[in-house]
């Protein structure tokens, strides 16, 4: 009965110092998403159930006994260990300096890229001594281990104060090409989410098979306004084109059916 009562006080002893290394957190959470957080509330909640493991095992006489023996083996016993589990130390490692670099936080949106693939690309929404969870933009969760995220190249949306995206068009030989450069311009202008509207200039970038390639950047304050802005402008501008007798080529299918 003895064993049982040690049992459930250690087991609530641990249960009771997660809580409160969460309550915590979230309280620290509340100013800051900063990376090192979630990190270091993941290293201490395994921190205080290894020591809670430890102490409880220490309170028989049989688990004493075989932790002593280990301990008096521990050379070799941190060999093995180090052999068996050198991803997963790497990938602590990794956290470790993840965290301290801190080249993104919690609730942002970054893109991985590792060997010029895009391994990963959303938001990011839980690191752990391990990984770094990221929601792409479908609703999946890509986990990712720490290792990858220390090596590899991460493109972090929110370190530019405004971001840029470029929107193209292609409009026929036959078009009055100033007339669309105009409707472009003023209907890249007039959308509430544009900013510096006065730099962005439209462009002749190139010649089509069907027409003529108009190019622009549209200029918002971050990642969320560029593709709400861009979504808008592009139907905007296929309104605007038809009013204005500006044709936007495509291509068409001709089937002819003989009869008999």
């Amino acid at each position: 009965m003895n064993n049982i009562i040690k049992i459930i006080l250690f087991v609530a002893v641990g249960l009771a110092l997660n809580q409160i290394v969460n309550l915590a957190y979230r309280l620290a959470s509340k100013k800051s998403n900063a990376i090192h957080l979630r990190f270091l509330k993941s290293a201490i909640n395994v921190f205080v159930d290894i020591i809670i493991i430890y102490s409880l095992v220490q309170q028989f006489e049989i688990t004493k006994d075989i932790s002593k023996a280990l301990l008096q083996s521990g050379t070799l016993i941190v060999a093995i260990a180090t052999f068996a589990a050198q991803q997963a130390l790497a990938n602590v490692i990794s956290g470790i300096s993840v965290s301290a670099a801190k080249p993104y936080n919690v609730d942002e949106k970054i893109r991985v890229l590792q060997g010029g693939t895009v391994i990963a690309e959303g938001m990011v929404i839980d690191v752990t001594i391990r990984q770094t969870v990221i929601r792409q933009f479908n609703g999946e969760c890509c986990i990712v281990p720490n290792s990858i995220m220390d090596s590899a190249v991460i493109i972090n949306a929110n370190y530019t104060e405004n971001v840029g995206n470029f929107i193209e068009v292609v409009i026929s030989y036959e078009s009055d090409i100033e007339k669309a450069i105009s409707v472009m311009k003023e209907i890249c202008a007039e959308h509430e989410l544009v900013i510096d509207s006065d730099k962005s200039s439209v462009t002749v970038s190139s010649f089509a098979a069907d027409g003529v390639t108009l190019k622009t950047t549209i200029w918002t304050k971050n990642l969320n306004d560029s593709f709400r802005a861009c979504s808008d402008i592009r139907a905007s501008l296929v309104r605007a084109f038809q009013e204005n007798g500006i044709e936007i080529p495509y291509h068409t299918v001709t089937v002819h059916h003989e009869a008999g």
